[in-house]
């Protein structure tokens, strides 16, 4: 008996000639699905020009246009790349090679491109994978965003007090560890609907936002207890559960988009950004606070803080740091947030 082979999310039904990505048919030609499973019986291996014509074409004259047309149907068939395969290599001059693992029946995976049988990745392990690139993603975003902020608050000429390279550190180095805290919380979020539902898909947007909801809504809590506990009073306007619901939905969004096979990482991190930024404005607009926001309302509290963010409001003509200030610095840190979560996560879901 001829076993399906399986790669992806396809399985190619050589028997029956029917190829379908989770159940739901993919169109070919009769001509393209030949070449298709000639090089998935083959994994790994470089089928070449001539092999393509006398088995696929058998013998029939064509031109190598009519095999680059063949290989450029099938990978907008697969979702795939020719400049970031995932599935079908081009090999210059010469031929192609399908890359990616390939499970035939209950047999082991076929080897790929080195020859190796690859190690299946367990739930477990790719959910942790995937928690810990977005914690490295958001602390990415954090670092830039600091590190905008401290320039920012440094060249204000009417800041007092602290050098401008200690500014930028101090800032830097704080924004880092609340944005890699609330990265967190949305990348364990996506990771565990992953888990639950054993795959990834539009789950990922409940995920994502349940797990910035959570993390914001502790880490403002204890922060709150921790300025009661040491100065006596605490801001009650700061960036909390809502601010997390926004961006982990966002960050959602691009990670589901990320682990369809026809989209393009570079699609996903751009949809990311973007949803990230709007949300970020509207939740502003709305009268909530992100960091930026937030920084504002502790300065505006504790008057013996040095720390002055109103010379952003002065760049849109602002007295203070005002709505636009507001709704501005919010777009950029989510779309920061929500491109660099997306990217690290969409890398490192596709590397394994």
């Amino acid at each position: 008996m001829t076993h399906p082979y399986r790669f992806g999310d396809f399985e190619l039904d050589v028997a029956n000639r029917r190829l379908s990505r989770d159940g739901q048919a993919v169109e070919l030609s009769a001509r393209y699905f030949d070449a298709l499973a000639l090089m998935v019986s083959e994994p790994g291996h470089l089928i070449t020009k001539d092999r393509f014509l006398d088995e696929v074409w058998r013998g029939v004259p064509v031109t190598d246009e009519a095999l680059t047309q063949c290989v450029r149907s099938l990978r907008r068939a697969l979702g795939d790349e020719a400049g970031r395969p995932r599935f079908i290599e081009t090999v210059p001059k010469h031929g192609y090679r399908f890359v990616a693992p390939v499970e035939n029946g209950h047999r082991h995976p076929a080897a790929v491109a080195d020859g190796s049988v690859p190690t299946p990745v367990s739930g477990l392990a790719q959910a942790w994978r995937l928690a810990l690139a977005g914690t490295a993603g958001g602390a990415v975003a954090g670092a830039v965003g600091g590190v905008i902020y401290g320039f920012l608050a440094a060249g204000d000429p009417l800041q007092p007090g602290l050098g401008s390279g200690s500014i930028v550190i101090v800032l830097t180095c704080v924004t880092i560890l609340v944005a890699a805290t609330g990265a967190a919380g949305v990348s364990v979020g996506v990771a565990g609907a992953d888990l639950l539902a054993k795959r990834p898909g539009p789950w990922r947007i409940v995920g994502g936002a349940l797990g910035g909801m959570i993390v914001g809504a502790v880490v403002k809590v204890l922060g709150l207890d921790a300025f009661s506990l040491l100065l006596g009073q605490a801001p009650a306007a700061i960036t909390g559960g809502g601010g997390g619901l926004v961006l982990g939905a966002a960050v959602g969004v691009g990670a589901w988009l990320a682990s369809r096979s026809g989209v393009s990482l570079r699609r996903a991190v751009s949809s990311a950004g973007l949803i990230g930024a709007v949300a970020g404005v509207a939740f502003s607009l709305m009268g909530g606070h992100l960091f930026g926001g937030s920084l504002d309302q502790l300065a505006q509290q504790f008057e013996p803080s040095r720390l002055s963010l109103d010379g952003v409001g002065r760049l849109f003509g602002e007295d203070g740091f005002g709505w636009t200030a507001r709704a501005v610095t919010s777009a950029l840190e989510g779309l920061l947030f929500g491109a660099c979560l997306t990217g690290a996560m969409g890398l490192a879901g596709r590397r394994s």
